[in-house]
């Protein structure tokens, strides 16, 4: 990646082990486009729900040249199953921004 990922945490305890997963997950994306040129993390523990316990909020985007890709989970329980989520929702939206680069993808024209 040409930039580092930035991380934010926000109400929770920052943890070495959830830094490295995040910096995997931000370097396997490399592997569908070349040109990263930042990717912005943030995970924060939202306010406790009455029933649910503490829910985890991770947001990621992500700019290649020319497009800015976002994407945002919520889970309840598990801020690791919240960062594969959204982690997976940006690497679909890149694949398909490459098809559409690479012209794999038929475009129709406007009637």
């Amino acid at each position: 990646m040409q930039v580092p990922v930035q991380i934010t945490i926000r109400d929770m305890q920052r943890s070495e082990a959830l830094e490295r997963h995040i910096r995997e997950r931000a370097a396997k994306l490399e592997e569908f486009h070349d040109r990263i040129t930042s990717c912005r993390v943030t995970v924060e523990q939202m306010a406790q729900h009455q029933h649910q316990g503490r829910p985890f909020r991770v947001s990621v985007d992500l700019r290649v040249p020319g497009k800015e890709i976002v994407a945002n989970r919520d889970h309840h329980e598990d801020v690791y199953v919240a960062l594969r989520d959204a982690f997976d929702a940006v690497k679909r939206q890149l694949e398909e921004l490459v098809r559409l680069q690479r012209g794999d993808v038929k475009v129709h024209e406007p009637e």
